[in-house]
């Protein structure tokens, strides 16, 4: 094995580490319990808010929050686990 293969495979390797050990930094808007949150009335995030209010908290998200969720709402892989939330998104025009 040449010095070339070591240095590839000790870059790929701590690719990987790296990518394991900060995989939040990963995650996207719709897997951030800081960014779901006001959309539920419990700490639990098992009941979603009335949709005005639902409207208000969407609203007041900064725009790029808003992009990331619609853009992840409209993957069908990723908003599977949030149909509900994403049908929401949805309603407020979030279908590009």
């Amino acid at each position: 094995m040449n010095i070339r293969n070591i240095c590839l495979k000790s870059a790929c390797l701590g690719a990987l580490a790296f990518a394991m050990v900060s995989g939040t930094a990963f995650a996207g808007a719709l897997d951030s319990p800081d960014d779901m949150s006001p959309f539920f009335t419990d700490s639990g995030m098992k009941t979603m808010k009335p949709m005005e209010e639902f409207k208000a908290a969407f609203m007041a998200m900064p725009m790029e929050k808003q992009e990331a969720m619609k853009k992840e709402c409209n993957d069908a892989a990723m908003s599977k686990p949030y149909a509900e939330f994403c049908a929401n998104v949805q309603a407020l025009g979030g279908a590009n």
